[in-house]
């Protein structure tokens, strides 16, 4: 089973998560809070491979609450749940190692889908707001040289992987497209985040959008 843990000052948002994950057989709903001062200590309690959490709370916001999360022993997959008002957070939370931003409005069967692919190891970018996370986190044409140069230290089969990195695809989606094991792929994946001198597969994705890779 894969355990997700929901943070999130909203009980109708945290209400809405639970309904939809418990309907999918291979994920458990292990813990909920409202508050981020204490996401971390539920999680050393209740070991969550994936944690949805939200950018901002009132009492103690996301980002502190994903600090906290990512210096624990063995840190889960984290994904942010943003409305998209806060834009200002993001490069902060990519930063401080978030896997991920979904939507609280995410349609159920993609949010299953996300929670499998985090707790596989993989990232999430919701695809109806990859442009604007690019456009928080990259500072116009400055950052697209810097990105350019990155993928120029690529080889061909490596700029093909972190397009497909770009376009939230998982180790084993990348394989079946380029006709490569998923073995394959998780080596094309390292060698691509130590080239780009990427935490995650969601700066990896970053890196492909400021340099052009991606439309």
């Amino acid at each position: 089973m894969i355990k997700v843990m929901i943070a999130d000052d909203e009980d109708l948002v945290r209400s809405g998560l639970r309904t939809i994950l418990c309907s999918a057989g291979d994920i458990e709903v292990v813990a909920e809070c409202d508050d981020g001062s204490h996401v971390a200590d539920l999680a050393r309690s209740h070991r969550p491979h994936v944690v949805l959490l939200d950018i901002r709370m009132g009492a103690s916001d996301g980002i502190a609450a994903l600090r906290r999360l990512k210096a624990l022993p063995d840190p889960p997959a984290v994904s942010m749940l943003t409305t998209f008002d806060v834009d200002e957070y993001v490069q902060v939370a990519l930063r401080t190692g978030a896997s991920g931003f979904l939507l609280k409005d995410t349609e159920p069967v993609q949010l299953i889908k996300a929670v499998r692919d985090l707790a596989r190891g993989g990232a999430v970018l919701d695809p109806k707001v990859a442009a604007r996370v690019v456009s928080a986190v990259a500072d116009g044409e400055r950052a697209a040289e810097p990105a350019r140069l990155l993928l120029s230290s690529l080889s061909d089969r490596e700029l093909e992987v972190v397009g497909l990195i770009g376009q939230g695809m998982s180790n084993a989606e990348i394989g079946a497209s380029l006709h490569l094991s998923e073995a394959t792929v998780k080596g094309y994946v390292s060698a691509v985040l130590g080239k780009i001198g990427a935490a995650n597969r969601v700066q990896a994705a970053l890196v492909a959008y400021r340099g052009g890779l991606i439309a």
